[in-house]
């Protein structure tokens, strides 16, 4: 394309110049850049800028060429006669000769840079026609430039003499080209591939095979010259494609079979016809049409043979024949498949077999060993069967024939054979004195005879599990008769013999000795029982039970508690054998019981002997207040609290404030003082109460020392008791210093418990988890204590937590309520 638009030229030198004024070329390749572009024609490329053009742009044509102008007078070419072929291959040699005289008249200076660097290209070099070029000569091109081509290759694993790709597959020789002979279409002068070619890609087939073919489709299309017939074309199936088509069609037959009732109207014909399945379709046949035959035209030949009805009947005998092959192939598959499946069911009726006689031998060997049971089992035998033989014959049965053994009915069994020889072993036998007699034998036959799959604290079902069965109806009746005879404040024997069986009988049996055999007996040796006169404690025939018997005593323990309160009527502090009675029942007795219990018989009787007590400092008489100290373990804190703030304080407050308006010897008071301190426990000496107690007389002893009545002061008084206050209170702060680590210590420890587990500590956390689900504010009272108890608020409502029972502030006293009445007075 000429650059004529773009560059200007110098009218005398010829000296292109660029002209940078906007053309019109410009304005359409701006507006439309996807234009068709113009292309160069002949003159343009040897003429260039000095070609003729047409004024009016013609639109360019897909072919290059210029639309024809059907409007000029038609003009007639002469054809000239046709010559021979000679003639014509010689001028098409004469033309193909005179191709390159016609390109040596162009100039060279309009022959692109291709056409010159690449020469006179001669189709008949002898390089490309035939032969293999030398692989050395290739690229040699490269000695002209850098040669960046052949070192890409070689980065990226190429060898020089293989061909390209992962496993070499690629021509090592460029394409070949071979000559066309004429000017005819592709394959019109014969096969056209070089010897290169058919190195490469190799052919089978030969180029007369090719030719037969070509020359065979070819007469498809002409008309035959002779108007011969055709020769009639025969298809052919073979048996074993027909057993292919039945199996196809037996496979797609499943699941069209919700269709095989489906109503089908066929308007396809001449007459409407109705079927009732779509497989009615698949097997219609061409039956003969019944209508007039249309008459023949005049281009229409006669048929020479028509006969319908002989083809529709050859037609039917040919679908009976594959429909008989079909149905005889899936006949003899079945067959097979029948032959497969009886072999495995011989094979498995030949195991069930083996197995069914493997368990009739075992059977009749078990069958003999019972035998041999029963006639050693006769009287007169010479050699009798005993109780360990005959555990040894059970242990051979559930050892070597275990399924025969757990299918048989060993309750028959045991009852021929094991009960008889149970009786005698058991016959002369005394629970209490020989209270393991038979522990070990029957322990053996525990595991022979009990059933698995029977719990034994289940049902009783004596039925099914002849070990319980053989325990019920012989071992229980001998116990039922010592139990009858046996005396319930001597429970030594009894325990112990119950304690040796208790892991051999089964739970029932034993529950049902303790509930029916031994709780009456007990129920009504303590109706009998009378704490005044009897000698024998009563703790020493009941506590012994406990392990055993546990909750069933709970109904014994409310007539002793009567029993012991009405003894306790007339009792004295002075009388130690109250504290020795009631002490093992502390523990025996619930908290609740036991408090109720000490606060009704025990602390009115020990405030009265605290009333009786008389303060002397010059002669203290100690024994009351002995008696009233020694139930300290007995009683709660709170109550011993209770009965000295009530009874002893108060007097013993007034005999110091009176000693000490005497003009006294405060050293005789400091000893008196910390004598009477010793006298009581630290767990009474943290009571709170207790505290302040002291601290008052502490006080009292200041005020006097410090005060200016009187004349005569005792030297180093003050100071002693000023050296006495400070040395109680820093007791005090370090006890309670310690307190406070250990209940920070209690504190972190439950913390981390209930961390890892959400329940409730104690009480008090009870109370909080319930205060958190209402959502009602707890919170201590900071500063206020009741009785050492410290005060909580919950909601709007004060109370103190006393042994797991909460307390309300009522109007005059506080009053205990339940953790539910509680949350309802809260809202």
């Amino acid at each position: 394309m000429s650059m004529s638009h773009l560059y200007g030229t110098d009218g005398a030198d010829g000296v292109e110049m660029e002209n940078f004024e906007v053309s019109d070329w410009d304005l359409q390749n701006e507006f439309n850049p996807h234009r068709q572009r113009h292309r160069q024609t002949k003159e343009e490329a040897i003429y260039g800028v000095w070609a003729e053009r047409d004024s009016d742009e013609e639109r360019p044509s897909f072919g290059g060429k210029r639309s024809r102008d059907y409007s000029a007078p038609v003009s007639f070419v002469s054809a000239g006669l046709r010559k021979a072929a000679a003639e014509e291959q010689s001028d098409e040699d004469s033309d193909e000769d005179e191709k390159p005289g016609k390109q040596e008249e162009i100039p060279k200076e309009f022959v692109p840079k291709k056409l010159k660097t690449g020469g006179n290209f001669k189709p008949s070099q002898k390089g490309f026609v035939g032969g293999t070029k030398s692989f050395m000569d290739f690229g040699s091109w490269e000695r002209h430039t850098k040669g960046i081509g052949q070192k890409l290759l070689q980065k990226m694993g190429y060898v020089p003499g293989r061909g390209l790709g992962k496993n070499a597959q690629g021509i090592i020789n460029p394409i070949e080209a071979k000559q066309r002979k004429g000017k005819g279409a592709v394959g019109a002068y014969g096969s056209e591939r070089t010897t290169q070619s058919l190195q490469d890609f190799p052919v089978v087939d030969s180029e007369e095979e090719a030719e037969e073919e070509f020359q065979k489709e070819l007469s498809q299309w002409r008309k035959d010259p002779n108007g011969g017939k055709k020769k009639p074309k025969y298809s052919y199936k073979t048996v074993e494609e027909l057993k292919a088509k039945g199996r196809i069609n037996k496979q797609l037959a499943a699941p069209q079979k919700e269709l095989s009732q489906v109503k089908v109207i066929d308007m396809t014909g001449r007459e409407q016809k109705v079927y009732y399945s779509y497989s009615q379709i698949s097997h219609k046949h061409n039956i003969p049409d019944d209508s007039p035959q249309q008459p023949l035209g005049k281009d229409s030949k006669p048929q020479g043979f028509a006969l319908p009805e002989l083809e529709h009947n050859l037609q039917l005998l040919i679908d009976i024949t594959e429909q008989e092959i079909i149905q005889n192939d899936r006949q003899l598959q079945y067959e097979r498949d029948m032959v497969v499946n009886l072999s495995h069911e011989i094979q498995k009726m030949s195991e069930v077999l083996s197995h069914e006689e493997k368990a009739i031998s075992n059977l009749s060997k078990v069958l003999d060993m019972v035998e041999e049971c029963e006639r050693r089992m006769q009287p007169g035998c010479e050699n009798p069967l005993t109780l360990d033989e005959c555990a040894k014959i059970f242990e051979t049965l559930q050892d070597k024939y275990y399924e025969e053994y757990r299918m048989s009915d060993r309750v028959d069994l045991a009852v021929a054979i094991v009960y008889p020889l149970m009786k005698d072993y058991f016959k002369n036998w005394d629970p209490l004195k020989d209270c393991s007699y038979g522990t070990e034998i029957i322990a053996k036959w525990k595991s022979l005879l009990e059933n698995d799959q029977l719990l034994s604290h289940s049902g009783q079902d004596l039925s099914t599990d002849a070990f319980h069965r053989l325990m019920w109806e012989i071992w229980m009746p001998y116990v039922r008769n010592i139990v009858a005879r046996w005396q319930p404040r001597n429970c030594g024997s009894m325990v112990d013999f119950l304690d040796s069986w208790v892991n051999v009988v089964p739970v029932w049996i034993l529950d049902n000795i303790l509930d029916q055999l031994i709780f009456p007996k007990l129920q009504k040796e303590v109706e009998s029982w009378n704490p005044l006169t009897d000698t024998v404690p009563i703790h020493s025939w009941i506590h012994p039970w406990l392990p055993l018997m546990q909750a069933r005593l709970e109904p014994l323990y409310s007539p002793i508690r009567n029993k012991l309160a009405n003894a306790l009527q007339k009792w004295h502090p002075s009388d130690s054998s109250a504290k020795l009675i009631l002490q093992p029942w502390k523990d025996v007795f619930t908290p609740g019981s036991w408090e109720a219990f000490m606060v009704k018989n025990i602390v009115p009787k020990l405030g009265m002997c605290l009333n009786e007590l008389i303060i002397n400092p010059h002669q203290q008489h100690m024994d009351a207040f002995y008696w009233v100290i020694d139930w300290e373990g007995m009683i709660s804190v709170s109550s011993l609290v209770g009965l000295l703030e009530k009874h002893f304080f108060p007097k013993w407050l007034q005999v110091l404030c009176s000693w000490l308006s005497n003009s006294p010897n405060y050293e005789e008071i400091t000893k008196w003082y910390l004598g009477w301190k010793s006298m009581f426990s630290d767990q009474v000496l943290a009571h709170p109460s207790i505290k302040d107690k002291f601290n008052e007389a502490l006080d009292i002893m200041n005020r006097a020392v410090s005060s200016s009545v009187g004349g005569y002061m005792q030297p180093g008084a003050r100071e002693n008791i000023a050296y006495l206050t400070h040395t109680e209170r820093r007791k005090d702060f370090q006890y309670e210093a310690m307190q406070e680590r250990r209940e920070a210590e209690n504190m972190a420890q439950r913390g981390i418990g209930v961390a890892a587990s959400s329940v409730p500590m104690n009480f008090k956390d009870l109370i909080q988890t319930k205060a958190e689900e209402h959502n009602i504010v707890f919170m201590p009272v900071i500063g206020k204590r009741h009785e050492g108890k410290q005060l909580y608020t919950f909601g709007r409502i004060v109370i103190y937590i006393d042994r797991g029972v909460v307390f309300v502030q009522g109007e005059k006293t506080w009053v205990p309520t339940s953790l539910q009445s509680l949350i309802d007075m809260a809202k």
